[in-house]
This record gives structure tokens, sequence and C-alpha cells, in this order.
């Protein structure tokens, strides 16, 4: 049922969102009964401002309570940008974000690990490459990420 939510407030915020030039990165709902919590990750290429954040909380948060979406009708909404170390969910996340340096967790072992990090070299028909030294790629496919997310260099 928490997926079906998730699913429905996903649909609403991306059509808030895409109305606003924004992009929704993450929907995630947690807790039970009295205490849902939804948090919603919102991005665009400039950035995201704190007036981004507020009105697509004030359009989501009325047409969750207007349609009901969240069993209870009781939670908490936050809208946020994903942060400087976003998670990488969607293949566009990957294609858009090539030539940046990331981390990743993969659900089976290569070469005895699960966890690689690198620059993304490109994505192409499902298939991630990360460059993990110069010279040396390393591919699996898309299916085969546990976690993913850019990993910011001081």
């Amino acid at each position: 049922m928490r997926e079906a939510v998730a699913s429905k407030i996903e649909e609403i915020a991306g059509r808030v969102a895409g109305s606003e030039g924004l992009e929704v990165v993450e929907v995630e709902v947690k807790g039970g009964g009295n205490s849902r919590f939804v948090r919603i990750s919102i991005d665009k290429p400039e950035g995201v401002t704190h007036a981004d954040c507020e009105l697509v909380s004030q359009q989501v948060g009325t047409i969750l309570d207007v349609e009901d979406v969240v069993p209870g009708g009781r939670y908490t909404l936050e809208v946020s940008s994903p942060g400087v170390e976003r998670k990488l969910v969607k293949p566009a996340d990957f294609e858009r974000f090539q030539g940046k340096k990331v981390k990743i967790a993969l659900r089976t072992a290569i070469d005895g690990r699960r966890n690689f990090e690198g620059t993304l070299a490109g994505f192409a028909a499902g298939i991630v490459s990360l460059e993990t030294a110069p010279g040396q790629q390393l591919h699996f496919g898309l299916d085969q990420v546990l976690k993913a997310h850019l990993k910011f260099e001081w």
C-alpha cells in the first residue's frame, strides 16, 4: 500500500514540479497511522531555492488534502533539494550526470566487490560505464545498482 501512495504522490508532485520547471528526484513515504512522513526531493539545473520548495509544498499539500491521498489524512510533508550528493535513481540521472564523480553500491559483487567510486563515464541501453581509474572502466546493468549518488569533492 505504501508504494501505491508514494506512486500517487510522485505523480502529483511531478505535475506540480514540471509546471514550474522542476524535476522530482524522489518521493519517500515513511511511518504509519497518525505519524506518516512524506519527503519529496526536487531539483533543477541551476539549483533549488527555498521558494521552489515552499511552492511545491503548498501546491502538493493542497492536492494531497483535497484528494485524500494519504490514508488517515495526517502526515508531515517535507520538500527539499536532494543536496550535493544527490541520489541517482532514474536512467535520466545517469545520463545527466556523466562526467561527475559517483559512489555506487551493486546488488551482486564484481571481482569480489560491491562498492565502487569513480567517474560516471557513460550510460546507454541500460548499461552504466564507470571509470574507476584512468583508463579502467567497469560496465554493469542499471538493474544491478542497489544505491548510487553523486560524490562531492571538497
